[in-house]
């Protein structure tokens, strides 16, 4: 079941995302989120402005996501590459799960694709199980974006044909 994150979601959200710094380090990728990526002030900004959803399973938050539906200022421009339509679309940022049950990454899409036809996507080029998750889902790779930080981060795009 997936719903919009609430404040009593918090605690839970923050493990989650603490889980998963831990877990991109061990993997490969120490550097997209480091060690206070995302911050509990952009947390509690992305249930704040209801784009933040949680992934329920057993009556525990299992997963977690954001996705605005709009256009977002980090991709305004793309570089080696370009989007493939200028159609309204969604966008999934800091998307990660407590690693103890399988399919969140696929739930996730499932649940954008019904909002909007066209998703976008990013993520360190280091993040080679993250990478394989999207380009199996079917998501085409379209060109390097930069973050707030200012570090790169490979952009993806799927459409739904309806």
């Amino acid at each position: 079941m997936i719903t919009k994150a609430t404040m009593a979601d918090l605690s839970s959200i923050m493990d989650i995302y603490s889980y998963a710094r831990e877990f991109m380090k061990t993997n490969g990728n120490p550097h997209q989120w480091g060690d206070n990526r995302p911050s509990k002030e952009r947390i509690v900004e992305d249930v704040s402005s209801g784009n933040s959803y949680v992934i329920m399973e057993n009556e525990k938050v299992c997963g977690v996501f954001v996705f605005i539906v709009g256009e977002d200022p980090t991709y305004k421009v793309i570089e080696d590459g370009r989007w493939p339509n200028e159609a309204k679309y969604g966008t999934i940022h800091r998307i990660a799960s407590n690693g103890k049950v399988k399919g969140v990454f696929n739930k996730c899409i499932e649940y954008c694709s019904s909002k909007c036809d066209n998703i976008r996507i990013d993520t360190h080029k280091d993040n080679k199980i993250m990478i394989n998750l999207i380009e199996k889902a079917g998501f085409e790779r379209c060109g390097t974006i930069y973050v707030d930080d200012g570090t790169p981060r490979i952009a993806y795009q799927k459409t739904n044909p309806r």
